[in-house]
């Protein structure tokens, strides 16, 4: 099919995506593998750069490049007028953005003329600080008109916005995980020391060091830097325990700077499912998440996980792993303690991973969030434009 053709008997999402790495790129390319499955016509718009434009059209979705920064800027008016050429030529049925600078431009392009779902995958008033912040809430409270509907991907993420004041049309669909792609390579410690053999970053690294793994961009949100304040009080305890930050973004320099002994810096992998089978603990210590999708990745493949007490977190956990797994945002007390619980006690740890991966594979299979956000198209074509229903396959 040529790009942009319409073909009026399949139905067209228009996915509006920036940022396009981590936890969003993901959830994108889950959804449209997926939707594209199903016989929709899936097209992507976002930016050309990070890995989201290949992994999308890798599935079967159309891609398009929307040039649109992380952020609001002085270009927000040509962008806002770019999204909109893309709709216009695209002439979806749906439109479906991502996180705060899609759901800001693509609201502004759209203005309620489209059926629109914006999901925030973590609010933007809870990023920033000051003037900002009042400003960004008063764009989401005035901009949830815009929206047919307003996806949190927990229950908490859709009470802190309904708390500050956001008056939406709610619907909640859990992350998922590819159950196929994150799975335990073995239930025993051993086995899982053993894969450290095929990294090579860990090749000087002792088969008995305690190892603990962190995956998500390096930036304020993902709150590495207090991960590297608490690290000197674990080696302390376990000299011989190591930390690797796998990940990239704007807070790398930073942190290589201010970073202890003991801590290794992996990068940008386009695989993390070797990083969390040779974890024995991994830790994610957000500032603020709608629900991360590390931690469920890591409990699929078998290991036990300590995280920050944001949204989406005590969702993500077994019922009872709170005391063990889970610690106030910015309490690093707190964190030490949790992990140097779980690295001291294998038993614990053995227990708590093979909770926490029964739990999320019976919660949080990717097939049923893919399926939830297809009804939940169904519900608002049926509201919006009853004659686009019948168009979404099962």
């Amino acid at each position: 099919m040529p790009q942009h053709q319409q073909d009026p008997g399949r139905l067209t999402v228009l996915h509006l995506v920036q940022p396009v790495d981590g936890g969003v790129a993901r959830v994108v390319t889950d959804l449209v593998r997926a939707q594209v499955r199903d016989g929709v016509r899936a097209v992507v718009a976002c930016p050309p750069v990070g890995g989201l434009a290949a992994d999308a059209a890798a599935v079967g979705a159309e891609v398009v490049p929307w040039a649109a920064g992380r952020s609001p800027g002085p270009r927000l008016p040509q962008e806002i007028r770019h999204a909109g050429r893309l709709i216009r030529q695209i002439r979806p049925d749906l439109v479906h953005a991502h996180s705060a600078k899609a759901g800001l431009a693509g609201r502004l392009a759209v203005r309620g003329r489209l059926p629109t779902v914006f999901q925030p995958h973590a609010w933007s008033f809870e990023a920033v600080g000051g003037a900002t912040a009042h400003a960004a809430l008063r764009w989401e409270r005035w901009a949830a008109g815009w929206a047919t509907r307003v996806l949190c991907v927990s229950e908490s993420e859709r009470r802190t916005g309904e708390s500050a004041g956001v008056r939406a049309r709610w619907a909640v669909i859990p992350n998922g995980v590819d159950l196929d792609r994150f799975t335990p390579r073995s239930g025993t410690e051993d086995r899982a020391r053993d894969l450290r053999t095929s990294l090579p970053a860990l090749s000087g690294l002792p088969p008995a060091a305690p190892l603990v793994v962190c995956v998500g961009r390096l930036c304020p949100q993902k709150g590495q830097d207090l991960l590297l304040r608490a690290w000197p009080e674990i080696t302390a305890r376990l000299p011989d325990a190591r930390l690797v930050l796998v990940g990239d973004g704007p807070d790398r320099d930073r942190l290589h700077r201010t970073a202890p002994e003991g801590v290794l810096f992996a990068g940008a992998t386009r695989d993390s499912v070797p990083w969390y089978r040779a974890a024995d603990v991994v830790v994610q210590p957000s500032r603020w998440e709608g629900m991360a999708l590390s931690p469920l990745e890591a409990m699929a493949c078998g290991r036990p996980v300590v995280m920050t007490d944001v949204n989406g977190a005590r969702e993500s956990l077994p019922p009872g792993q709170e005391r063990h797994c889970l610690v106030p945002p910015g309490d690093r007390g707190a964190l030490v303690q949790a992990l140097l619980g779980l690295l001291t006690d294998p038993g614990l740890r053995t227990t708590v991973a093979g909770r926490a991966l029964t739990h999320v594979r019976t919660t949080y299979d990717v097939r049923r969030t893919t399926t939830s956000v297809a009804d939940l198209y169904r519900d608002v074509l049926d509201l919006s434009h009853p004659e686009c229903r019948e168009r979404i396959t099962r």
